[in-house]
């Protein structure tokens, strides 16, 4: 426990920076008693509506809410929703000042119809195209800023797919923290699978893994999994490969050390959200103490624990310093 209290107590000297697709997570919160008279559909009585932070935005959340100084990078658009997004992510204590606006994108709001606790329809309102250069070039100087002024000790990438991680941007922006001796963390889709070469940590799910290496896999046991990584250290040279294997735990390999860190039982209300969480823990944690074995332990217990909460929600840095404390004895 003693360590335990040293590590958590690091977390606040960490400098992060989170660069990615942020968005806004709407819910709308209500009760069903009775089917449309105009077409086959419930009719929801709303009761509330809230807004959090989602997307690569979740992930600053999570490093926040255990003590980190967080700092995010992105292109969100110049619009109601960007400015609500951009509110909540200062009422956290989240440095928005390197995030930049833009009048040709809108701002990414996943809107969710809520009845008893389950989803029963999303609205996405986003735009999916790619960066234009000019926007590629203020974002890159944005980040070089960043690296020079505050020195940070991580930067994580997390991807969606919403055009915001170029193939230009990944590449320029892994090269610049590499020369400022900065651990890179990722968590990648399947579009821009094999543009993080050279990243610190590669942290896809299982299904994500097979879908970039195009391979069939039942068997999801420790042999299988070392041969992954090497296919994946054969494309990317990166350090440490990292992957979530749902309710089979996750699985880390560095060098010849490796090891699949089975899950805890819980009872899971709702799993999205839970790779934001996983890869925030093992990203700060390995910061602090370049130990794979510990991250890979630490953030299996993380990605369990937001399990259990409905929506996407931030990890409790106090229970889950219990769990670790009760569970990695």
């Amino acid at each position: 426990m003693t360590e335990l209290t040293k590590l958590f107590g690091q977390f606040g000297q960490i400098k992060a920076g989170v660069i990615g697709d942020m968005m806004l997570d709407t819910y709308l919160w209500g009760h069903v008693e009775r089917i449309s008279p105009e077409a086959p559909v419930p009719v929801v009585a709303l009761e509330r509506r809230e807004q959090r932070i989602g997307g690569a935005g979740n992930v600053a959340l999570n490093l926040a809410s255990l003590g980190a100084i967080v700092t995010t990078f992105s292109v969100i658009g110049a619009d109601a929703d960007g400015m609500t997004l951009t509110g909540l992510l200062r009422e956290k204590g989240i440095d928005t000042a390197y995030q930049l606006t833009s009048g040709s994108r809108i701002t990414t709001n996943k809107a969710r119809v809520m009845g008893r606790n389950q989803q029963m329809l999303r609205l996405d309102s986003e735009t999916t195209l790619d960066l234009s250069s000019a926007e590629e070039d203020d974002l890159l100087g944005e980040l070089r800023r960043y690296l020079e002024m505050e020195r940070p000790q991580v930067v994580i990438f997390e991807d969606y797919n919403k055009g915001v991680l170029t193939h230009r941007v990944i590449r320029e922006a892994v090269a610049l923290c590499r020369r400022h001796d900065v651990v890179t963390a990722v968590d990648p889709k399947r579009k821009n699978f094999f543009s993080y070469e050279g990243v610190t940590i590669f942290k896809p799910n299982l299904k994500e893994v097979k879908e970039g290496l195009n391979i069939l896999m039942e068997d999801v046991r420790l042999p299988a999994l070392r041969q992954i990584h090497e296919q994946l250290k054969g494309r990317l040279q990166h350090e440490i490969s990292f992957i979530t294997l749902s309710e089979k735990g996750v699985f880390f390999q560095v060098g010849d050390d490796s090891a699949q860190v089975p899950s805890h039982m819980r009872n899971i209300s709702d799993v999205s959200g839970a790779g934001d969480t996983v890869i925030a823990v093992a990203s700060l944690v390995y910061a602090v103490t370049r130990d794979a074995r510990l991250m890979a332990e630490i953030a299996n217990i993380a990605g369990g624990l937001v399990c259990e909460e409905v929506g996407t929600a931030a990890i409790d840095k106090a229970r889950l310093f219990e769990e670790c404390g009760r569970l990695l004895r």
